[in-house]
């Protein structure tokens, strides 16, 4: 578990640990709103959920323009690197069915993903509100969610359509949260593993935190660093020690 990014944060467990004025962790526990991003972060991303959403959304691709899946992929790769979401680029230049798309994408097998009794009981000790906040769909935010047995822990779900389909990190998006479940950002702390997709969280004035990961697009923006709070690398764990357990 990674501790806070301060360099003078201490260690969980000693003289300073969670409980204590001096530990940084305490400021946390009492925030009103808590917000998570879903995939690779409440889970980890050692599930590996996405290599199924991918294949998918390549076969969805390539179904719809009757090509090979080489191609599919080059094509996905394009939207995501020029819209932030394959599905926003489909949309701009190919007028595609966002409902159609996503059903398809998120038809996986979740099976993968272990349920986590130690992010369940963290989550029910923060007195705070917890939203999810995914780029993905409702349905998709339930199923896993489901399987990791927190469903229940959760006072509502901001997904894809929540936001007229303009995907993270597009500010528009976190405005419209903040304001449909009355947020004060002072008083609220965002998860994600995507380090540039907490800047626009930063900037509303949100705690922030970055469940590290390693591929590129997950750390691109992290040599800034002023965006982020905390890095953590084993979230359950972490959340348990704000919580006090």
């Amino acid at each position: 578990m990674t501790v806070p990014t301060s360099p003078a944060a201490p260690a969980p467990g000693s003289a300073n640990g969670p409980g204590t004025a001096a530990n940084p962790l305490t400021a946390l526990r009492d925030r009103a709103v808590w917000i998570f991003d879903l995939d690779n972060t409440l889970y980890p991303a050692s599930c590996d959920l996405f290599s199924q959403v991918d294949r998918r959304i390549n076969e969805f691709i390539a179904a719809h323009f009757n090509i090979g899946m080489d191609e599919a992929r080059v094509r996905q790769k394009q939207f995501f690197r020029e819209y932030g979401t394959t599905l926003r680029g489909l949309m701009m230049e190919h007028d595609v069915d966002p409902v159609a798309y996503m059903d398809y994408v998120h038809d996986i097998d979740v099976a993968g993903v272990q349920p986590s009794a130690l992010l369940a009981d963290a989550l029910e000790r923060l007195p705070g509100r917890k939203i999810i906040y995914t780029n993905g769909s409702v349905r998709h935010a339930e199923n896993v969610a489901g399987r990791l047995g927190i469903l229940d822990r959760f006072d509502a779900v901001f997904d894809i359509a929540a936001g007229g389909y303009v995907p993270k990190p597009d500010p528009r998006p976190y405005a419209t949260l903040v304001e449909r479940y009355g947020v004060d950002p002072a008083d609220a702390c965002m998860v994600e593993d995507i380090a540039r997709n907490l800047a626009p969280a930063h900037a509303l004035g949100m705690t922030t935190v970055w469940v590290r990961g390693e591929k590129e697009y997950e750390k691109a923006g992290v040599g800034a660093g002023v965006h982020i709070d905390h890095t953590v690398d084993d979230l359950p764990s972490w959340l348990a020690a704000v919580a006090g357990l």
